[in-house]
């Protein structure tokens, strides 16, 4: 998920290298999500998220969309030591549709973007949200020509892949646990 809408991002470059890669592999598929294209108001639903009463056709349109996976990569810029406010507002717009699945960062800066990535997980676990504990840190200093053409250093391939790695076992976990859960299987230990 291309987690940036600032105009002449450097996260479209990260993004469709990530989804280059991804796409690679056999046992899974991936699909390169921009929440640019969904066009997210700043919090405009007059209901919080965990009701699940999405009124504005863009909201349900986002909850169809992110419903559809079992998992998820996180492209992330950092800006001010944070995430892009545009991605926490996308993040924020949900609850239902994010729970019980896992995630995976990406994340590009001056610090490789290591303190959204952990601002990011915070936020995923409210959301019920499984991090994976590998994550992808892209330098800015590195890794972009003059801070912008992308040329990523061929250490973070392996990086990646073992991201990827993580995120796909967790995530068909999680997916198990949320059909056995849907079945109304009770556990005992």
């Amino acid at each position: 998920m291309l987690g940036s809408t600032r105009p002449g991002r450097n996260g479209e470059a990260v993004a469709r290298w990530v989804y280059q890669l991804a796409s690679k592999r056999n046992d899974v598929q991936f699909e390169l999500i921009d929440i640019a294209e969904y066009n997210l108001p700043l919090l405009d639903e007059p209901v919080p998220p965990s009701m699940g009463q999405y009124g504005k056709e863009h909201t349900k349109r986002w909850a169809a969309k992110i419903a559809e996976f079992d998992g998820y990569v996180f492209v992330t810029a950092e800006y001010n030591h944070a995430p892009s406010g545009a991605l926490k507002n996308a993040l924020d717009y949900l609850y239902a549709e994010w729970n019980n699945k896992a995630a995976g960062f990406v994340g590009y800066g001056s610090a490789g973007g290591a303190r959204a990535v952990e601002q990011l997980r915070l936020v995923a676990a409210e959301l019920q949200l499984a991090t994976v504990r590998a994550q992808v840190a892209l330098s800015l200093f590195t890794d972009f020509e003059n801070f912008s053409k992308f040329q990523p250093g061929t250490h973070h391939e392996p990086a990646l892949n073992t991201m990827l790695d993580q995120l796909v076992a967790w995530s068909r976990a999680l997916k198990s646990m949320r059909e056995q859960s849907q079945l109304g299987t009770v556990y005992q230990s």
